[in-house]
Parts: C-alpha cells; sequence; structure tokens
C-alpha cells in the first residue's frame, strides 16, 4: 500500500497500552502510518517519559495529552517544560480560561524558539467526548447544549493564542466556520463502523469527521485492539481517500 502523506499527517495514534515495551512495539509497527502519537496521563504515571525520546530517535512526532488546567503561572512553566521534553502537540483545558491559555502560549512558544524548534501546536480541550448534553446541563449545572458549549470555548481558545482544539467531529464544522479553516481541530472519539465503541459518547467515523474539516484524527483501540493492525490502519486510510 503507498501510504498517502497527507492522510499520514491527520492521523494521532493513541498509545494507551500499560507498558514501554507494548508502546515501543506500536510505534515501531506503526510509525509509518502516523503522524503523531498521543502519550497521555495513563502511560506515563506507569513508565515515565523515556517513550517520548524512542519516538524522537524512531523520527516520529509526540502529542503529550496531558489537559493540563491550573493557574496561569503553574501552567506556563509546565508548557515551558512539555516542549523542553520534544513535544510537538500538548493540550489544556479552555476552561481554565484566557490568561491560563495565554500563559501556556507564551512560555511553550517561548521555550520553542529558545531551542530552536518550531512553534508547537497547542490545543484546548473543549469538551471532552464522555460528557453527554444530560451530564453538562444536570451533573456540571451547564445551561447550554453541547456544541453552543464548545463553540464558546473554541472562540476564547482562539482569542487566547490557542492552534486550536481538541473537539469531537460532531462540532467541527460549527467551530471551522466561526473560528477559520486555519484553526486547528484534533478529534477523538473516532471510530470506524467495524469497531467497538467503548466508552466515548459523542463518536464518529473517520470519513465523517475528515468531511467536517477535521485536521487530526485521534485513533486508538480501533487499531491497537486489533490483532492485524496494519490492516485495520490500512482500512481506515482507505475509508479516508474517499472523502479527500
Amino acid at each position: 500500500m503507498n501510504i498517502n502523506p497527507e492522510i499520514k499527517e491527520k492521523i494521532v495514534l493513541a498509545l494507551d497500552v500499560n507498558t514501554i515495551d507494548e508502546a515501543k512495539q506500536l510505534v515501531t509497527e506503526l510509525k509509518d502510518y502516523t503522524g503523531v502519537f498521543k502519550v497521555g496521563l495513563q502511560f506515563i504515571l506507569a513508565n515515565g517519559s523515556e517513550v517520548f525520546k524512542f519516538i524522537r530517535d524512531e523520527g516520529g512526532k509526540f502529542f503529550f495529552d496531558i489537559k493540563l488546567h491550573d493557574i496561569p503561572n503553574t501552567v506556563k512553566k509546565a508548557s515551558e517544560n512539555i516542549i523542553k521534553q520534544g513535544a510537538s502537540f500538548f493540550n489544556l483545558h479552555a476552561a481554565g480560561g484566557a490568561e491560563m491559555m495565554k500563559q501556556a502560549a507564551e512560555g511553550a512558544n517561548n521555550a520553542a524558539k529558545a531551542l530552536g524548534l518550531d512553534p508547537p501546536v497547542i490545543l484546548a480541550v473543549t469538551l471532552l467526548t464522555s460528557i453527554s448534553e444530560d451530564v453538562l446541563n444536570n451533573e456540571l449545572q451547564i445551561p447550554s447544549n453541547t456544541k453552543d458549549y464548545t463553540l464558546t470555548l473554541a472562540k476564547l481558545a482562539k482569542a487566547s493564542g490557542m492552534s486550536g482544539v481538541v473537539a469531537s467531529a460532531h462540532e467541527c464544522a460549527g467551530i471551522k466556520s466561526a473560528c477559520g479553516k486555519d484553526f486547528k481541530v484534533l478529534c477523538p472519539g473516532i471510530r470506524p463502523a467495524w469497531s467497538v465503541t467503548g466508552d466515548q459518547k459523542r463518536i464518529a467515523a473517520p470519513a465523517f469527521a475528515i468531511s467536517q474539516g477535521a485536521d487530526y484524527l485521534v485513533i486508538g483501540r480501533a487499531v491497537t485492539g486489533c490483532k492485524d493492525k496494519i490492516g485495520a490502519m490500512q482500512k481506515i486510510y482507505e475509508e479516508i481517500e474517499g472523502v479527500l
């Protein structure tokens, strides 16, 4: 299979596994199909940051899915240190507010410049894909629907210097319309029709997400849970090619 570089750039593979050996195996096996490897708290707290160097040594990029949410100065210093670890992407919660996001952007961009690196992609998490409208309204007591609330946070993120947002594919078109085509949208909850749903509520198929303007698709168990991982990735590529 000829690997389409345009599709590869959109694929974010989640290394949501338990051991460093499992992560290394996924990186080695799927690096030709993956634009960015996503490393989250589940993995880092169990294994430390050794995988960061391994991904870089394999010629890959990584997205530190850390979802920062703290006072502005703390987030600024954390953002600086994330860049020093070699991250090309990282994220934070838009709900932390404008000042927190501005401080994060300043810290990360200054650190990248000092190290001679490209500016990082900083993404604001709008609303977790596990949060349904019922949870938003009744548990969190936020009197809005998920699309409107997501759009409000996306606009705030853009005004605060973020590269883009993490949002459901179902909100992607609205975000692009309000914030512009250059404002990036990374979509988690991507599930091909042949894969299991899992615990996320607002899921979408790869082709649908791309048709809505998604820049990056987070692929996890749909590939990593398969015995034939390359075959699963090829099926995803074929689905995306149909809408590009």
